[in-house]
């Protein structure tokens, strides 16, 4: 009876998809234990820093080779690394779900066995994962948009097309620069946005202080090209569940992103 119940759910999932967690949650523990539990399994951390401002969420970021194989393609270097959040609010870890972004980052280069084995470390890491009640089914990650005529993950925004494009954006980004990761031929650069309209202000908004994991917004160097996530789509595929009235109430944040990565490169 139970081989034949194991067999119905497995039938069941092949036909409607199975549930990815957004995010993950994991036993609290404070900065220096989770830096140190992350380099001693394999992970190499790449920067830190305080999102919306607000030392009680505190973002670590991490890479390890799989990762940055994985992003070394065109378009792909947004999967070169995860995050931890380290939620002293609500005394826990919070972290990106690698089944779920690395899907959404890496779209038809997406390899699902990757993704579980570092999902495997993490857990040997952090110890039993919870997995969010912010999900989307696992055949619908790759192609998400908010609603029709959204953008999906392959519409990304050119802040900046010439030469020495890191060298300027370091320059003018200064200590909001996070981290910054070469991934093949590219580079990921993660940059706080501490203005009137960043991520205090609409993260605020959405209340999604719990989620903020997937800070710092990030920019991808290619070549003579600098492209960011499109705002549009980046906020709701890490808020799965925004209501339309949750985007109305932040309806100027994607101009606002957009201005101040562009402004970063003058």
């Amino acid at each position: 009876m139970k081989k034949i119940l194991l067999g119905l759910l497995a039938l069941l999932s092949s036909v409607f998809g199975a549930d990815i967690s957004t995010y993950e949650y994991a036993t609290y523990q404070d900065t220096p234990s989770t830096k140190n539990a992350l380099a001693t399994n394999g992970f190499t951390i790449v920067g830190e820093y305080d999102a919306m401002q607000d030392p009680n969420y505190h973002v670590i970021v991490y890479t390890c080779p799989t990762l940055k194989k994985g992003a070394s393609t065109k378009d792909r270097g947004f999967a070169g690394v995860q995050k931890v959040l380290v939620d002293t609010t609500n005394n826990t870890l919070v972290l990106t779900n690698p089944e779920y972004f690395l899907s959404a980052y890496l779209q038809d280069d997406f390899n699902a066995d990757n993704a579980k084995r570092i999902n495997s470390k993490l857990t040997k890491t952090f110890g039993e994962l919870k997995g969010s009640e912010d999900t989307l089914e696992d055949d619908d990650i790759a192609g998400y948009h908010f609603m029709m005529g959204m953008p999906y993950y392959e519409d990304m925004i050119e802040v900046a097309q010439g030469d020495d494009l890191l060298a300027k954006l370091q320059k003018n980004a200064g200590d909001n620069v996070v981290f910054t990761l070469q991934v093949g031929d590219a580079t990921v650069v993660g940059v706080a946005m501490p203005t009137e309209n960043g991520e205090k202000s609409y993260i605020s908004a959405i209340k999604g202080e719990k989620h903020t994991a997937f800070l710092p917004y990030m920019v991808l160097i290619q070549g003579d090209e600098a492209k960011i996530m499109h705002p549009k789509y980046a906020l709701a595929i890490a808020y799965p569940k925004l209501s339309m009235g949750d985007f109305m109430g932040i309806s100027g944040t994607p101009g606002d992103i957009e201005d101040y990565f562009t402004s970063l490169f003058k």
